[in-house]
């Protein structure tokens, strides 16, 4: 299920720090393509994500970024939200 995958993507880059499109591709099980459609997706819900090209490059978390309790109170709005986006998902 995507939701829970964003999820588990924020959450990972939390722990990580970054990491390769091709690492979280290969961790979750997806194309390559399909982790930059969830960057995009978690960028639209307003997490703040971007990537950087290059040697050292790869998907980040802005650094001053910390999951707290009330995104975590708001995470089913997030959830409803994303939802409400998928279709658009599956057209690309």
């Amino acid at each position: 299920m995507q939701e829970s995958r964003l999820f588990k993507i924020v959450y990972y880059l939390l722990g990580k720090g970054q990491a390769t499109t091709p690492e979280l591709a290969e961790k979750f099980e997806v194309s390559i393509r399909t982790i930059y459609r969830d960057i995009d997706a978690l960028s639209g819900a307003g997490i703040p994500i971007y990537t950087e090209t290059g040697r050292n490059g790869g998907i980040h978390l802005m650094k001053d970024f910390v999951l707290d309790k009330a995104l975590l109170s708001e995470a089913e709005n997030i959830v409803k939200m994303l939802k409400s986006i998928m279709p658009a998902l599956t057209k690309l």
